[in-house]
């Protein structure tokens, strides 16, 4: 975490001449060893016995609003076509995921000016299914090759509406007990990368006693597949679940995205057992 000084190209709430920032590297680098080997969450059994289950998290969605429209650099030639956003891309498709639009993919424009949230520069919606995925690490690093920005902008450069979104879907539980219930769980988190809405800044100390300041981009918006009995919620959570994928729901109508992933996670829950 560091301190951005020049608030011309700065979204502030209280005119701050300094502001906390992130840049999207860091952000990436948060999600590096996770694409590489899961992310470990422990999950208590309904016999009362603990497992680890592990998941991979993968891009779903971006976008990128700024304060004030820039060219997007492109590496490609014009002989060649974006493998996420040519006529092939549908074909590769399950047919699980048949309800997602032709708007859905990465698109680049020439900076599309928003209603009150800025410049749309860049965004992004995965199309493709699950197993034909690559973990979000390295679907950033693939995206970043032509889109740079993608890594060196500030989150204090972004405004309110820009926004991400994770899909974490399991691999494996140590110690395995088979085809547990429940433990085939996927998640659509929804995150502010802006400044503007960042959670708690906290001073920490590394190993090394260097001090350090990280901020939490608690999720505000969550939507769940295959949320089977009580494994993962008690009747405590409820409301809110049920508030999270409000807040979801709001916000995809609110910045105008259609989302594959969240219209698949609706479509095949259940309203009863969606949270």
């Amino acid at each position: 975490m560091d301190c951005f000084q020049g608030p011309n190209d700065v979204w502030q709430l209280d005119k701050k001449d300094v502001v906390d920032y992130f840049t999207l590297q860091d952000l990436w680098e948060h999600y590096s060893e996770s694409s590489a080997y899961g992310l470990s969450v422990p999950v208590r059994l309904e016999n009362g016995k603990f497992i680890t289950q592990h998941f991979v998290p993968y891009l779903s969605a971006i976008q990128i609003y700024t304060s004030k429209a820039f060219s997007i650099p492109r590496s490609m030639g014009s002989d060649e076509t974006d493998s996420w956003s040519d006529d092939s891309t549908a074909e590769k498709l399950s047919r699980s995921w048949d309800a997602a639009s032709d708007d859905s993919f990465l698109q680049d424009f020439d900076s599309v000016p928003g209603k009150q949230g800025g410049y749309l520069n860049f965004q992004y919606s995965e199309w493709d299914p699950p197993y034909e995925r690559i973990p979000l690490a390295d679907k950033v690093a693939e995206l970043a090759q032509d889109y740079p920005y993608l890594t060196s902008l500030k989150s204090a450069e972004l405004s309110p509406s820009s926004w991400l979104s994770v899909a974490w879907y399991p691999i494996y539980h140590i110690p395995y007990h088979g085809n547990l219930k429940g433990t085939c769980a996927c998640f659509l988190t929804y995150h502010s990368i802006s400044s503007v809405f960042q959670d708690k800044i906290v001073q920490c100390k590394d190993e090394d006693a260097t001090r350090t300041t990280t901020v939490a981009l608690s999720p505000f918006g969550l939507a769940t597949y295959r949320m089977e009995g009580k494994l993962w919620r008690t009747a405590a959570d409820t409301k809110l679940s049920d508030d999270l994928y409000g807040a979801a729901s709001s916000w995809l109508k609110q910045v105008g995205a259609h989302h594959p992933d969240f219209n698949f996670f609706t479509s095949h829950t259940s309203p009863g057992i969606r949270l």
